[in-house]
């Protein structure tokens, strides 16, 4: 009886030791896969992540009133923007133009394909490969901000730059 005792505390002794194992599943501390710099991979601390490109470099560029003309400050985001896909060759952009609530659909849509056709031809022009660029329209159909107040008005005039790809890596 003393052995059957000894034997069942020592397989429970082991038992609660292996559960203690952090590379138990092979992981161990780099279980959340993180990069050089130690950010977590994916968020928006790891410099190679879409919520990275999103929050710290900026996804979009703000227009005038009925203007495609890229400001001073939207030159700037696409700088960032250039720089980042440069470094992140696998991944590719689709640049959707959005317009204000003013004026037709139709003018709407065309005003915002200018907008997307302007921040697509700076990036090319930054040296980001065409071939990993796509432009949409959305005009007014998909505002941001829904009201009749210049404030909104100022946030819907934007192209914005939406990454597909990277999964590879």
């Amino acid at each position: 009886m003393k052995l059957k005792s000894s034997l069942l505390m020592l397989c429970a002794a082991l038992s609660v030791a292996a559960c203690t194992d952090p590379n138990r599943f092979g992981g161990g501390d780099d279980a959340l896969a993180t990069g050089a710099n130690g950010a977590v991979a994916g968020s928006a601390s790891d410099p190679s992540s879409p919520a990275y490109f999103k929050q710290a470099i900026g996804d979009r560029v703000l227009f005038a009133i009925d203007q495609s003309t890229l400001t001073p400050e939207g030159r700037a985001t696409l700088d960032g923007q250039a720089v980042w896909l440069l470094q992140n060759a696998d991944f590719t952009a689709v640049i959707e133009g959005h317009a204000d609530e003013q004026g037709t659909r139709e003018y709407n849509l065309a005003l915002g394909a200018r907008r997307a056709d302007a921040a697509r031809a700076y990036l090319v022009t930054q040296g980001v490969q065409a071939s990993r660029l796509q432009v949409v329209s959305y005009g007014k159909e998909r505002p941001i901000e829904i009201c009749s107040d210049e404030t909104c008005y100022a946030k819907n005039r934007r192209a914005v730059t939406v990454l597909a790809g990277g999964l590879s890596s």
